[in-house]
């Protein structure tokens, strides 16, 4: 009895900590990065992106377009990586790129930087350094079906 008590009991907690939508649901304000931090932490998450999505070789990337020195950083990183990135939206018939979307958020004194695709999403933490950026965790990895 003592068990079936205890069991409910963590049940209740642990369904109670799920949330109805897939909404993120954190206070992130958007920022603006520039210069040096801007190309740190689209250099890392271009290169980290590239170990999951594929061969440059084969694999298009296409991100929409943004004149942001965040976005120019990071479609310029990824092309470094060898991939073609289509950023005005021009698909032809036969190719079938990868969609590519960022978000970059500032919280807590933090620059937060998420990439993804529709099969992964890449996410880190970054503290801003007047050389650039350093990683302020580990590398967030969610596959998605």
């Amino acid at each position: 009895m003592k068990g079936a008590i205890a069991a409910t009991m963590i049940a209740s907690v642990l369904v109670s900590c799920q949330t109805a939508d897939e909404t993120l649901s954190i206070n992130a304000t958007p920022i603006s990065v520039t210069g040096a931090t801007a190309s740190a932490i689209a250099g890392d998450m271009a290169s980290r992106l590239a170990e999951q999505v594929g061969p440059a070789a084969t694999t298009t990337l296409k991100m929409d377009k943004d004149t942001s020195e965040y976005a120019s950083a990071l479609e310029a990183a990824l092309k470094g990586w060898g991939y073609t990135v289509i950023a005005d939206g021009k698909v032809g018939k036969d190719q079938k790129p990868v969609e590519v979307a960022w978000s970059i958020d500032s919280l807590d004194g933090q620059v937060l930087a998420w990439v993804t695709t529709p099969a992964i999403a890449l996410g880190r933490a970054y503290t801003a350094t007047s050389a650039g950026a350093m990683p302020a965790s580990p590398l967030s990895i969610m596959q998605r079906n």
